[in-house]
């Protein structure tokens, strides 16, 4: 019954991730809700979108993150709130934790994540200080009391296979395969549709509550030379590989301007420190969405990778 279904509030749900899992709670049967400002609704850039979620089922629930009064009336209608911020609002997820505390009725918030694990990570700047502020909303969210989830997706297909996951360009190798390190550090690569069906069957688990939910599906964990090695089958080619050093990596990171220098801050701490996979998931603090949710048929990457043939 969907009635039975938690009524989930996605702040956000208009951006990279977020249209994804809005998309995912609307198929799953949640009485679905997208927080949005006037100005997007009146935004010609995105009707597209707009129109789909309504299409979808999703009520439009008139509010801003920066609008206390509102962001508490709309947080009150609901059971669950999922933010899915970007970058330069994280910090701001201070304002819905303070909504929450005073709403009084929600009973799961999983804040805006869906990467690497912030509680162990090897980032350096600038992506550090991103990193930092999200531990700090976890931190903030612990100390209300709030209930929580923290997804780990670790990557998102879309952003990182379409380059083979190399971190200076967005095209597939024609001759040569940049790769950082010595290629041997595992990554995890998730399809954005699924990281929206993981997270959406978490909101009423109670084997999620106070914990993060790890995205490791077994199909989804290659090295970049694995990586490389899988698409030299499927193309029939063999690309030259360039390592690249850690210390040029650091010097690289330090020289490149903004948004790369994240980029490879991100992908340093990934394919050199190896954050997605260098530590077992400890029980007592989280839990595999594959292992729990069998059920979901997750995109591989080898699947994802033949959209490129």
């Amino acid at each position: 019954m969907a009635s039975e279904r938690s009524r989930i509030l996605i702040i956000g749900g208009t951006g990279y991730i977020g249209k994804f899992i809005v998309k995912a709670s609307a198929l799953a049967g949640h009485p679905t809700f997208a927080l949005v400002r006037e100005s997007t609704a009146a935004d010609p850039a995105q009707a597209t979108i707009l129109d789909e979620f309504k299409a979808s089922g999703v009520t439009f629930v008139y509010g801003d993150l920066y609008d206390h009064a509102s962001l508490v009336k709309a947080i009150k209608g609901v059971d669950v709130v999922i933010s899915t911020v970007g970058r330069g609002q994280l910090a701001d997820q201070a304002k819905i934790i303070s909504a929450i505390k005073e709403a009084g009725n929600i009973k799961r918030f999983l804040p805006s994540e869906f990467g690497n694990d912030v509680d162990r990570s090897n980032y350096v700047d600038p992506a550090k200080s991103t990193f930092k502020i999200k531990s700090q909303i976890r931190r903030a969210i612990e100390a209300e009391k709030i209930p929580y989830t923290y997804v780990s997706s670790n990557f998102f297909a879309g952003c990182f296979l379409p380059s083979l996951a190399q971190a200076t360009t967005t095209s597939l190798p024609t001759d040569k395969v940049f790769i950082l390190g010595d290629g041997n550090a595992k990554a995890i690569f998730n399809y954005e549709e699924d990281i929206g069906t993981f997270t959406i069957q978490a909101v009423d688990d109670p084997r999620t509550l106070n914990k993060v939910l790890y995205l490791r599906p077994s199909h989804n964990i290659y090295s970049h030379n694995e990586l490389v090695s899988l698409w030299e089958k499927k193309t029939g080619k063999t690309f030259e590989r360039v390592y690249i050093s850690e210390e040029e990596i650091l010097k690289q990171i330090q020289e490149a301007p903004v948004p790369l220098n994240i980029i490879l801050s991100i992908h340093h701490a990934t394919f050199v420190k190896g954050d997605h996979t260098n530590f077992e998931i400890d029980q007592s603090s989280g839990v595999e969405a594959s292992q729990l949710y069998p059920d979901v048929k997750y995109t591989t990457v080898d699947e994802y990778l033949n959209r490129f043939l």
